[in-house]
This record gives structure tokens, C-alpha cells and sequence, in this order.
């Protein structure tokens, strides 16, 4: 499982011109999915997405948690987080788990996610054709993938 990671001071999610989510200060999280994430997965990369201290303290350095700061959260489904572009020009999203896999871990991650921040969180809506709009905060993007732990 992999995810981008944005401090943003505004995002929103927006699918056939209907704004679907909407947030000031907190995190876009862009989540890709592969055949082999699991629960254990999920459980980290959430605690962890939780726990880092991206957001600036009195002093303008970056000390606190998205907890601390009581900021919000968009997970937008991604499968190209996972492409390859090895071969040629066209990048292949074989390594991308297809979508009776992926919707229950994407909808297991939203609630995982929501219980570690106890607040709801916004998303997109998986497969659809969304229009991701933010103002990236710093700028701060953190790319983090599960299966690289140490």
C-alpha cells in the first residue's frame, strides 16, 4: 500500500461538477492498493499518518501531528501510485489490485483512519472520475509505502 501524503490549507474532490468533499487545514491522502495489502497494512500506514509531525508549532516548525492540530482528512483512491514505467512509454498498472480487492481495503483504510483521528474523514469515491483540486501547504508531500517499514 502506498500513499501521497499533502499538508494542504485547502482541497477538495469533485465528480461530475458536484463537490463530494470539501477541507481547510489537514491532509490529502492519495492511496494506492496492491494485491497483497492487508489489515496489518492499513494499521500502519493509519497510525502512522496520524502520528507525523508535518504541521508547524508556535515557532514554525514542523512538530505536529495532524491530531494536534485537529486538521481534516480527503483519502482519494489512486491506482496509478502504482504504476510501472520500466518499459516503454505507456505505464503499465499491473501491480494496481482490481477493484473486488481493492474497494473493501480502500473502505477499510477510511474507517481505520477515522477511528486513529476520531473524526469523520472526507473521500472520493472509488473508480469514479474525480477532479482533485488543493493548495499544498509548505509545500509538504510525503510519499510513504507500506511494504518499505525499515
Amino acid at each position: 500500500m502506498k500513499v501521497v501524503i499533502q499538508r494542504v490549507s485547502g482541497a477538495t474532490v469533485t465528480i461530475n461538477n458536484k463537490v463530494v468533499a470539501s477541507i481547510n487545514n489537514g491532509l490529502l491522502i492519495l492511496l494506492g492498493i496492491v494485491d497483497d495489502d492487508s489489515h496489518e497494512d492499513i494499521d500502519w500506514l493509519c497510525r502512522k499518518i496520524s502520528g507525523l509531525r508535518i504541521f508547524p508549532d508556535a515557532n514554525g516548525v514542523m512538530n505536529k501531528s495532524i491530531l494536534d492540530c485537529e486538521g481534516d482528512a480527503i483519502v482519494v483512491s489512486q491506482f496509478t501510485l502504482h504504476a510501472s514505467t520500466k518499459k516503454g512509454n505507456r505505464p503499465s498498472y499491473i501491480k494496481a489490485a482490481k477493484p473486488d480487492i481493492a474497494i473493501p481495503i480502500y473502505e477499510s483504510f477510511k474507517s481505520t483512519l477515522q477511528e486513529y483521528l476520531s473524526r469523520p474523514i472526507q473521500s472520493g469515491e472509488f473508480g469514479a472520475d474525480m477532479k482533485v483540486s488543493l493548495i499544498n501547504d509548505g509545500p509538504v508531500t510525503i510519499i510513504i509505502d507500506s511494504k518499505q517499514k525499515v
